[in-house]
């Protein structure tokens, strides 16, 4: 699967040693024409989650952007956040996540990030792709790029401590007893280290060891997260915090063991930040519209965009938004950096507890229940319905494959 996404597959049935280092190589030959109009070194980060294939990838995407003369600094085991934030601390020319996000563990992805730590527009994107099916770059064998490796988790908690408005103190004075789902890889090492840096000792972990053998299904959805549920009701806990395998989506569970809809987690960070400044926010058209009604409530703007990060993203620079997100759980704070980040989200929504004095479980009464519905249904073999020669008759029978579909899983097209 090729998108502005990156690259995503599942190992060794279609994501493979060709695939692989056919696109890290159109990546750093992209890299380098960045390079000779910016002028930036030819520096590039990489990460990854704790899938299992993660190392074989990495070595190899390392490998190939080294012998175009790319010099990587490598962060180990990182949160997809955490690596778009060293991207600005190197001041590095992209950065690449090793990471399938909320897929199954037998996934794994190359996530490709621009010089601003962002993944890439549609239009770079587009030249990218353009050069995969070219002869790699190759660098004299004394122009070979250099190896480092670096941890930078440190660091980007550092910078969420240094908002001023996240508060340690404040924060510790709640003494809350926070249970955490790692799903088996990188947000089981970030999310109870960010929490002891904001004073949060009483930590109930659950599945934070890093071996990527997920415990569970990754999607951060309530009927992959019983455990969790079951664990903050019966050990008492203020709340319970999920994330995804790459730790840049954010669920949460309520004072008792109730799920907090992922669409909430940045209504939640509106509601907190919208205290402290003023400005609009961005999100898409598949979130919740909760969060107009809270951006009333603060005499505050909401755009939307089309689905998908960058897009997110770019509607917030036009917007000049204060913050921005996403209803799968994605926080977008630009005073940090523009990317979803797990680690961030859970900072603005314990500074929201901690301000206001209140339960996570009474934050979420104060809220719409609006009611939001995301089926994944099988849509057939849409080549099937080509017809050579008749795109009118290839598109009827392709929207009639999908609005079939749309009806198995009880739902009711409506003609355009």
């Amino acid at each position: 699967m090729v998108s502005i996404s990156g690259i995503r597959g599942i190992w060794a049935a279609g994501l493979d040693v060709p695939t692989l280092t056919k696109y890290a190589g159109a990546y750093a030959t992209w890299i380098l024409q960045q390079c000779e109009t910016t002028g930036r070194d030819a520096k590039v980060v990489i990460g990854r989650d704790a899938r299992v294939s993660g190392d074989v990838v990495s070595q190899l995407v390392a490998a190939t952007l080294r012998s175009a003369g790319i010099d990587v600094v490598d962060a180990g085991l990182a949160s997809t956040p955490t690596v778009e934030m060293a991207v600005l601390f190197e001041q590095a020319a992209g950065g690449i996540i090793f990471s399938a996000s909320h897929n199954p563990a037998e996934w794994n992805a190359l996530k490709l990030l621009n010089e601003k730590g962002e993944f890439l527009s549609p239009d770079q994107a587009r030249d990218m792709q353009a050069l995969a099916d070219d002869e790699p770059t190759t660098a004299d064998y004394l122009a070979l790029g250099s190896y480092e490796q670096k941890d930078f988790l440190q660091a980007h908690i550092d910078a969420i401590l240094a908002l001023p408005y996240v508060d340690p103190a404040k924060i510790k004075a709640r003494g809350f007893k926070v249970a955490v789902d790692g799903i088996d890889s990188v947000g089981g090492i970030a999310i109870p280290a960010l929490l002891n840096a904001l004073g949060v000792t009483d930590i109930v972990c659950l599945n934070c060891e890093p071996t990527g053998r997920f415990s569970h299904v990754a999607e951060p959805l309530p009927q992959h997260l019983t455990g969790i549920i079951d664990a903050v009701g019966e050990q008492k806990c203020d709340l319970g915090i999920v994330v995804d395998p790459d730790a840049d989506r954010l669920a949460l569970v309520a004072d008792g063991g109730t799920y907090v809809s992922e669409e909430l987690t940045q209504v939640a960070a509106a509601d907190f930040l919208w205290k402290h400044k003023s400005g609009p926010f961005a999100t898409n058209l598949s979130s919740s519209r909760a969060i107009e009604d809270v951006a009333k409530k603060h005499g505050q703007q909401t755009y939307r965009s089309a689905v998908g990060e960058i897009n997110v993203v770019e509607r917030m620079k036009e917007v000049d938004a204060v913050l921005g997100g996403e209803g799968n759980g994605g926080v977008i704070l630009p005073d940090l950096h523009y990317g979803r980040d797990a680690l961030v989200g859970v900072a603005l929504v314990l500074q929201h507890l901690a301000e206001t004095g209140q339960s996570l479980s009474q934050i979420r009464d104060s809220y719409p229940a609006y009611h939001i519905a995301k089926h994944k249904v099988p849509l057939g073999d849409l080549d099937a319905a080509y017809v050579e020669g008749d795109p009118s008759e290839s598109a009827r029978r392709a929207v009639y494959r999908v609005s079939r579909a749309l009806e198995l899983a009880g739902l009711t097209p409506r003609a355009a």
